[in-house]
């Protein structure tokens, strides 16, 4: 999911913003989405928001503040929930991998 040397921290967080209007807000999010890119952070996005891994909390927050000022509406709504587990390293990949070892099988189900 996130293929980066493993560091002395990481910070994952899930981030959500999305303008206020009617209709499709794609354009938008993919504005968000793509100021990520001016940062050393890695990051994937799915259907509620856009996980982001970095080395560092500054990092991170500067990210998300700038997904936050490129979306173009009058009402902006943004959502980040942060986990800065400072006594470990373990990245998103390998959160996701843990549940995927205790289920014994991937975490996903298509209906």
């Amino acid at each position: 999911m996130f293929p980066r040397p493993r560091s002395t921290m990481t910070v994952v967080a899930l981030l959500s913003v999305a303008p206020v209007i009617e209709g499709s807000m794609a354009s938008e999010v993919a504005k968000a989405v793509d100021a990520l890119d001016g940062f050393d952070v890695s990051y994937e996005t799915n259907p509620m928001g856009t996980v982001i891994e970095a080395e560092d909390v500054d990092e991170l927050f500067a990210a998300a503040a700038a997904a936050h000022r490129a979306v173009d509406a009058d009402r902006v709504s943004t959502v980040l929930k942060v986990d800065d587990k400072r006594t470990s390293d373990a990245g998103a990949g390998e959160k996701v991998a843990s549940v995927e070892r205790e289920l014994g099988r991937p975490p996903k189900r298509e209906r």
